[in-house]
């Protein structure tokens, strides 16, 4: 699919689903580098942050696929690879943001995927725990509890875009461990 598809069919979804006025104004444009820039790409959550509602959540939905596919490593590979996207993510998202000038662009979403492998370290295999570990971690990542909102707010740069995401993706494991071990 070339580039101008893409751009058309994400066209196509942002006037089909117009977002209210308010968050509009409030919310930066996709820079077009997303779409020529790999570094931009990646760090827009592979095209899934220039979505024009929820980016975070479909970032979100774009990590499932990788996750099915590091699923099959084993617990240590696969955590010592979540720490590593973690660095790797928090690298990337302060040299992008530098790049834009905005801190914490709503469409960089690479931070949905580190906070989702976070999750999903220790998960049992099955679609009903990537679903579980997917609702888990959208809702501490949106409602952002204590210490989250604070890292949110106080800690700045690639770290402090990332860092909020990762302990939402701690927050989700703890829950989603305790439902296993009920279960």
């Amino acid at each position: 699919m070339d580039r101008q598809k893409v751009i058309s069919i994400f066209s196509c979804l942002k006037s089909y689903f117009k977002m209210p006025q308010k968050y509009q104004q409030s919310m930066p444009a996709v820079p077009q580098a997303v779409w020529q820039n790999p570094l931009y790409f990646i760090g827009f959550g592979l095209g899934s942050g220039a979505m024009p509602f929820a980016p975070g959540t479909f970032g979100t939905l774009m990590a499932i696929p990788f996750y099915v596919l590091l699923s099959s490593l084993g617990l240590y590979a696969y955590f010592i690879f979540a720490v590593c996207f973690c660095v790797a993510s928090a690298y990337l998202c302060d040299y992008l943001s530098r790049q834009l000038d905005v801190h914490d662009h709503p469409g960089m979403c690479i931070d949905e995927f580190a906070g989702f492998f976070v999750t999903m370290i220790a998960a049992p295999s099955g679609w009903p725990w990537i679903v579980l570990g997917f609702l888990l971690f959208r809702l501490f990542d949106i409602w952002k509890p204590w210490p989250i909102h604070y890292l949110d707010e106080k800690i700045h740069g690639g770290f402090g875009m990332v860092i909020d995401d990762v302990v939402a993706g701690v927050f989700a494991l703890v829950v989603m461990q305790v439902v296993v071990r009920v279960a």
